[in-house]
């Protein structure tokens, strides 16, 4: 009996050491068991970007963007076309912020299922040559926390939406924290922008966090498969 007692209590002092252990991490960096999968999504999701990459557009689409002359337009016909080829859960392109060591693989669609693999771009806005407002939400504390230090983003701050078709580059105007059910952020203004956002404090749903960005520069416009 004693022996049982004593094998019981050693194996709920490991129970509780491997919960703090997991408390302290998800603290300090980001939740360990749901980040080891949000790694493996975002392996998975390098690869079908590079397939997504080497196909697109097709000789069809570089037909047709061959006929417009002006180079904004062009990036239009080449969005649209992008727009028409990816479905939910997908990799679309990379998120790029220097300045708060961001490089990740983002995904069409802000269900739950899409955002486990990185930040999801809401289907419901544009995509980047479209005009207008786009928008992706990601997480800050689960999945690899792609957006944990989105707090932490300065007015002039760049960040850069690489796409298969053109590389984006905005220039960070502000955050701000909202109503998780605000549909106002992510509507059009007088010009191209990004936003992004993530839930508000940490560890909680609460309220949501949103980062501003007005579009500086389009560049790597690609005419064919490959660039």
């Amino acid at each position: 009996m004693h022996r049982l007692l004593r094998v019981a209590s050693v194996a709920l002092i490991t129970a509780g050491v491997v919960i703090l252990a997991d408390v302290a991490a998800t603290l300090g960096w980001r939740e360990p068991v749901s980040s080891l999968y949000g790694s493996i999504q975002q392996h998975k999701a390098a690869s079908e970007l590079a397939d997504l990459e080497a196909s697109f557009p097709s000789s069809a689409g570089v037909r047709r963007a061959a006929t417009v002359k002006s180079r904004h337009r062009k990036v239009g016909v080449l969005a649209d076309l992008f727009s028409n080829r990816v479905h939910e859960g997908q990799a679309i392109g990379r998120i790029v912020i220097p300045s708060i060591d961001l490089d990740v693989i983002a995904v069409q669609g802000t269900d739950t299922a899409s955002l486990q693999k990185g930040p999801g771009h809401y289907p419901e806005t544009p995509f980047p040559g479209q005009g207008g407002t786009t928008a992706f939400a990601g997480h800050r504390t689960t999945y690899l926390a792609p957006f944990r230090h989105l707090d932490q983003l300065g007015a002039g701050d760049a960040i850069e939406v690489e796409m298969p078709y053109a590389t984006f580059t905005y220039r960070v105007q502000g955050t701000r924290v909202v109503a998780p059910f605000d549909l106002g952020i992510i509507h059009r203004v007088s010009y191209d922008r990004l936003v992004l956002t993530a839930c508000h404090p940490l560890y909680s749903a609460s309220e949501r966090i949103a980062a501003f960005a007005k579009l500086q520069r389009v560049s790597d416009v690609l005419a064919g498969p490959g660039g």
